[in-house]
């Protein structure tokens, strides 16, 4: 779709709701296109394996089992 300056500037909401739905809108000025309006794509920021490495310590005994008096207390009935 192609509107011109002072449309896009009244209708500038539903301009952008065509962009969200993927439609290009080209603005132009005196019928000659200077500007593109389309939906921008959220950018996925790549995984990076080791970034905390050295910097988290986990106790050796992380998943020992609980001493009993502390198991009793999540095994209670309320």
């Amino acid at each position: 779709m192609t509107v011109n300056i002072f449309e896009a500037k009244t209708q500038l909401s539903k301009l952008i709701e065509m962009a969200e739905r993927g439609e290009e809108v080209i603005i132009a000025r005196a019928g000659k296109p200077v500007a593109r309006l389309t939906k921008i794509d959220p950018k996925k920021r790549p995984i990076r394996f080791g970034l905390l490495k050295g910097k988290i310590h986990v106790a050796d005994d992380f998943d020992d089992p609980l001493p009993p008096e502390i198991q009793a207390e999540f095994e209670a009935d309320l």
